[in-house]
């Protein structure tokens, strides 16, 4: 079931499936809440599914003004689609940028989240000079966004190294699915999502970490090497986590590997439900 929510002035879509505690899923950048649909006829039995777009995002409202979707303002929005929802407490799963959302709601609304569930994700960049080379960069690619097509930039996009896994572990439908959803994108709200919920601009995190009090899992793919070495370190700041390496998948392992990715999910929930 889909269904548009106005929350804190800003019309959100909503997609709503299944029965049990509440899963809110939050999508990563050029995403959309249909991005979890692989993996909701393994999860609906059991969890009432909650998958939104994000700011900026699929139909989702998109503000021109790039201060709205400032992490702050974004999990704000989240506590508040929970209120309306009449959800006390819910499992939260969050997807790259998502996953950065995600411990950021965990960390502030701690009294809200039951678990936290982070795929492929970080706690920002550390130093004053990492965050300020990040938003940089951010801010380039925002122009690029906004002065090419979305075909352009989704081209771009597709060619990082990041994604390179997905040639073997996707099949051709869900590679043509993936790409359909980059390219229901609007060039203003992803530009706007980097310069407002960026890597850049976020606060970091990493101080942060050895207070989250409630059961953290971390997922990453096997060919994502980039992000075991980060979740390693997340690992060992966490006082309740463990870390789950989903073989046959890079970045976007709920996408490469469903079925396992589904069954960690799963066994973790059952483990702390």
């Amino acid at each position: 079931m889909s269904k548009s929510f106005t929350i804190n002035g800003l019309n959100y879509a909503v997609q709503r499936a299944g029965s049990g505690h509440p899963l809110l899923m939050l999508h990563g950048f050029t995403g959309t809440g249909a991005t979890w649909q692989p993996l909701w006829q393994m999860l609906q039995s059991n969890y009432a599914l909650i998958a939104t777009d994000l700011i900026g995002h699929g139909r989702t409202d998109a503000p021109d003004n790039s201060d709205r979707y400032a992490m702050q303002h974004a999990a704000a929005d989240l506590i508040a689609l929970l209120d309306q929802l009449n959800v006390d407490r819910c499992h939260l799963l969050g997807y790259s940028m998502g996953g950065r959302l995600a411990l950021y709601t965990a960390t502030i609304y701690p009294e809200r989240i039951h678990t936290l569930t982070l795929e492929s994700s970080s706690p920002g960049l550390r130093t004053a000079d990492e965050r300020a080379e990040r938003r940089a960069r951010d801010n380039t690619l925002a122009g690029r966004i906004e002065n090419e097509s979305i075909d352009a930039f989704v081209t771009f996009w597709e060619s990082l190294p990041l994604w390179a896994s997905q040639a073997e572990t996707l099949s051709p439908q869900a590679q043509a699915d993936l790409r359909a959803e980059r390219l229901s994108q609007r060039t203003h709200g992803l530009a706007n999502s980097l310069r407002g919920m960026g890597t850049g601009v976020q606060p970091a995190l990493w101080d942060a970490l050895p207070a989250l009090k409630l059961p953290v899992q971390l997922i990453v793919g096997e060919q994502d090497a980039k992000f075991i070495g980060i979740n390693r370190e997340m690992l060992a700041a966490l006082p309740h986590a463990q870390m789950t390496v989903i073989p046959a998948a890079g970045h976007t392992a709920h996408l490469e590997n469903p079925p396992v990715f589904a069954q960690t999910l799963l066994d973790f929930l059952t483990k702390n439900g």
